[in-house]
């Protein structure tokens, strides 16, 4: 078990002191010890081996007046022993040994970090978390680990997956960033469009597991989601002349706005039409319709994100379901499946069209989408198509559906409301 795991089970109050620490400052205290070895990989060991010298030592000796800065000082100390163990120690790092003296005497006195206060260098480990060298499962992970300061337990937690897989992904994604050289560093002007594509697309995936979570007993992950916005609200603070970072945290935040809503005392599912929307967050909807406008300031055109934000905030906007501008809803819905076509942009579009024109042309959309055998396997495709049957008076047909639809559906929650469905 790594030092940042086992805070997460601490009880004392010095402990639960360095948890706090880790959980707010880790990102910069990497970042920084990333540039100061040139070695993401030993950034992080380092990272933790001074957390696990917090634990022996605060309960102690005390918290120190500024335990980022300490955590710093006792992990680059630690890189100048290992190097100087190496034979390594030259003039280069006497000079590196004699600021850290200065830095650590500054810094130990100074205010603390400002965690609003976000630098270069914590934009580049977002970056390097997210590299196109590594694989998408081990993007997420190592984002969430450090860069969002989640243990490896929680975020094991979060995708319901063993501990050990998700220690596995990160130390494999270490290793490959170093046998790729992967340099600390935001990535060249050309290369940036799409190395942030990749690190909105983490974001993204992390917001999506806990809108909807696709297996387990819990239908949404609230935890999971406020990170995701978190580290949204963290990256438009890095590139505030991006309008998909604002336009994903319009998303985010917009239909995140809807979580109390979605499930009830009991945790299972509450249906749109059904929801009280008065339990609605209306701080999150006005946070989301501000970073949409702030997206749509630059005047370049909505993306696949403004797109998904302007749907959630018609919703978020609506008195009830059928007050809701559906025919709206349906033309950004055509426009997202022009710039972003995929299937179940189709798939939803077709529930919208239901809405705005009545089911029986939706459901020749759903027709031609289980002929076209894309979403083959997903349950909500005969999810949809049992709605739509149900509504034009052919139950039996619709229940057949909802079988089909329960019997792959991998959540728990709405496997039990799909097999509640086709028992009629």
């Amino acid at each position: 078990m790594s030092a940042s795991d086992s805070v997460a089970t601490a009880g004392s109050s010095t402990e639960r002191a360095v948890a706090a620490v880790w959980r707010i400052e880790s990102a910069r205290i990497v970042a920084t010890l990333t540039r100061f070895t040139g070695d993401f990989g030993l950034a992080e060991d380092l990272a933790q081996d001074a957390l696990l010298e917090a634990l022996a030592q605060w309960p102690r000796d005390g918290v120190p007046a500024n335990p980022a800065a300490w955590l710093t000082a006792v992990a680059k100390r630690r890189a100048i022993d290992g190097w100087r163990r190496r034979e390594r120690y030259d003039d280069r790092l006497a000079v590196i040994a004699h600021d850290l003296e200065r830095e650590q005497d500054a810094a130990l006195d100074a205010p603390p970090w400002d965690p609003d206060a976000i630098d270069d260098d914590v934009l580049r480990l977002v970056f390097i978390a997210c590299h196109p060298v590594l694989s998408r499962e081990a993007r997420v992970a190592l984002t969430l680990r450090v860069v969002g300061g989640l243990t490896t337990e929680q975020i094991a937690r979060a995708f319901l997956v063993p501990t050990a897989t998700v220690q596995q992904r990160i130390v494999r994604a270490k290793k490959t960033l170093a046998a790729a050289k992967a340099p600390f560093e935001v990535p060249p002007r050309q290369e940036l469009p799409e190395r942030l594509s990749a690190v909105l697309g983490v974001l993204y995936l992390v917001f999506n597991e806990a809108h909807a979570a696709t297996a387990g007993e819990d239908l949404l992950r609230p935890d999971l989601g406020r990170e995701a916005i978190r580290l949204a609200r963290v990256l438009t603070a890095l590139l505030p002349a991006e309008p998909d970072v604002h336009a994903l945290l319009a998303l985010m935040e917009l239909t995140a706005a809807r979580f109390p809503a979605r499930v009830d005392a009991q945790g299972d599912p509450v249906l749109l039409a059904d929801q009280d929307r008065r339990l609605w967050d209306r701080g999150r909807i006005a946070r989301g319709r501000a970073a949409l406008a702030r997206a749509d300031a630059f005047g370049r055109g909505r993306g696949a994100y403004a797109l998904q934000a302007a749907i959630a905030e018609c919703h978020a906007v609506a008195p009830s379901v059928e007050a809701t501008d559906w025919p709206t809803i349906v033309l950004l819905y055509e426009a997202l499946g022009r710039i972003a076509p995929s299937p179940v942009v189709e798939l939803n579009r077709a529930a919208a069209v239901a809405m705005a024109t009545g089911p029986a042309s939706a459901l020749r959309i759903i027709d031609a989408l289980a002929e076209g055998g894309a979403l083959r396997g997903y349950h909500l495709l005969p999810a949809t198509r049992g709605e739509l049957l149900l509504r034009l008076g052919r139950a039996d047909e619709a229940r057949s559906e909802f079988a089909v639809a329960a019997a792959l559906a991998g959540n728990d929650r709405e496997r039990a409301l799909l097999e509640q469905k086709a028992r009629g």
